[in-house]
């Protein structure tokens, strides 16, 4: 009743192959897109974009590059943080040394810096795979850190070792240092969650994504049928990195504004991305939208539950939180692999057989 395919035709293989080939399901996706762009702009504050809009975007740019190497290609990756860093680092520069340069320039130029790091160190993966890859991205991880912690030129020689945004616009609007406007950080951050969810759906739906499916599902098989290893994997990490340098150049100009490597992209953030697409499901780009929203609600949603409703101190919230996480990861792992993604799903399947039993 509420989820019908009845009366969907398609007349051509592009509206039988299209993302959305149910009309129920590309008017909820219009829909989303209308209240994202224009009815959030108007009703959101400082506080609702500081503590849920721009990390869930910015968290969900990471969790879509991370869930294209993990979910789609099967190469294990630890180094999340690392890379945001890279791609942090990269706008900093780009943003000291270029002032007239606009901030989209700086942002996309990050990203492909983070690409060319992500190759680099995705050459093991050529030759070692599971665990032995993992430890090498978490070698990657602490490297990266080191070395924007060691190397004065990467933070302009500032005696505190930080680096901070300087002021920038975008059409004429502040989006980066002290003075920037909710709806401004929150349009600017959106603009780049549409264009990677955009350019992530149709590339894993394409012949690229099949190929990396083909990898992770068996590499010596996908070989002999004619896939190039080195390229699928070296294309994997490369895309992955692009993205998950664009979230470490928004995490840093637009959201944070000042940053220190070790506290704000430590190993913590490698995990906390990998958590997100866990939970939200491998191999589907609505479970890293949905992985991130529940791991930057959950912080939110106990502290108001615990702290402020039953007056439990701060600190214990703070183990809730990380015993909640913890759990539902084995559960996920246990009881349903594919996460959120696939709950949402199989909620679909039922609905479009509902009131009736088969």
């Amino acid at each position: 009743m509420f989820y019908r395919e009845a009366g969907d035709f398609s007349a051509s293989y592009e509206e039988d192959s299209q993302t959305f080939p149910i009309k129920f399901d590309r008017y909820r996706y219009y829909l989303v897109l209308f209240i994202a762009i224009a009815v959030i702009p108007f009703v959101i504050n400082d506080y609702w974009v500081n503590s849920l809009f721009l990390p869930f975007l910015i968290y969900a740019i990471a969790a879509i590059g991370l869930n294209i190497l993990v979910g789609y290609c099967g190469q294990v990756s630890l180094g999340t943080g690392g890379f945001m860093a890279v791609g942090a680092y990269a706008c900093y520069k780009f943003m000291t040394a270029f002032p007239d340069v606009s901030m989209l320039v700086h942002v996309l130029l990050s990203g492909l810096v983070t690409a060319g790091v992500g190759v680099l160190f995705g050459l093991p993966s050529l030759r070692i795979k599971g665990f032995y890859l993992a430890v090498a991205t978490l070698a990657a991880q602490f490297f990266l850190v080191w070395l924007f912690n060691r190397v004065p030129w990467f933070y302009n020689y500032s005696a505190s070792g930080q680096i901070s945004a300087p002021e920038r616009t975008f059409f004429g609007i502040e989006i980066t240092g002290p003075n920037t406007q909710a709806w401004a950080t929150y349009l600017f951050c959106l603009m780049f969650v549409i264009f990677s969810a955009y350019v992530a759906r149709n590339l894993t739906r394409g012949s690229v994504g099949r190929k990396w499916m083909a990898i992770r599902d068996m590499d010596i098989a996908a070989e002999i049928i004619g896939v190039n290893p080195l390229r699928a994997k070296l294309t994997a990490f490369a895309v992955s990195s692009f993205f998950i340098g664009i979230s470490g150049a928004l995490f840093f100009a637009v959201y944070l504004g000042a940053v220190e490597v070790g506290e704000a992209f430590g190993i913590q953030k490698s995990f906390l991305v990998l958590f997100m697409i866990i939970i939200g499901g491998l191999g589907s780009i609505f479970g890293s939208f949905a992985g991130a929203a529940f791991l930057v609600l959950l912080p939110v949603a106990l502290k108001i539950v615990g702290v402020d409703w039953f007056g439990w101190p701060t600190d214990i919230v703070a183990h809730l939180q990380l015993v909640i996480v913890g759990g539902l990861i084995i559960i996920f792992l246990i009881a349903e692999p594919h996460g959120l993604a696939q709950l949402w799903r199989v909620a679909k399947e039922k609905l479009r057989l509902w009131p009736f039993p088969h």
